[in-house]
């Protein structure tokens, strides 16, 4: 699979959120086993008032009406920020076989920074994790969406 075309990818879904809805910038989409498209979304917990609404929760839900299963087996998610704590519960519980996630989160990452859950032992899955994919570019995406917020000049 070409990871930096996917993530390209998520990241114009995260150019959506945020141009559309005003969303924070996290963009997120699910290829299954034979490399189509399954499911595609971007942060919405303001506009859906969802507090579990985060890109990657969008994305599987797709997948899996797309599939008619709550197991997205074989498919790989591609998100632009490294997962929460609900999310990456989220990839283990849905079987996804392989995250890859573009900047580290260090406050919330929970697929290697602050914590790491998906490769806990105690799961009966893991899920296979590549993270920094274009990780600068994704950072600085997410730090420029926060400075503009507060006024700040972009980096």
């Amino acid at each position: 699979m070409d990871d930096e075309y996917w993530m390209r990818h998520a990241f114009a879904l995260a150019d959506r959120a945020e141009r559309e809805f005003d969303e924070i910038p996290v963009g997120a989409v699910l290829i299954g086993a034979d490399g189509q498209v399954l499911g595609e979304g971007w942060n919405r917990n303001i506009a859906d008032h969802d507090p579990s609404a985060h890109a990657e929760i969008v994305a599987m839900r797709q997948a899996g009406g797309a599939l008619g299963n709550h197991r997205l087996v074989g498919c790989t998610l591609y998100v632009t920020l490294e997962p929460c704590a609900m999310c990456a519960m989220a990839l283990v519980h849905a079987r996804v076989a392989r995250l890859v996630f573009g900047a580290s989160d260090p406050k919330t990452g929970a697929c290697g920074s602050v914590f790491d859950l998906v490769a806990d032992p105690r799961h009966n899955h893991r899920v296979e994790v590549v993270g920094g994919v274009l990780g600068d570019e994704a950072g600085r995406r997410l730090t420029n969406y926060f400075r503009a917020k507060r006024g700040r000049p972009l980096v």
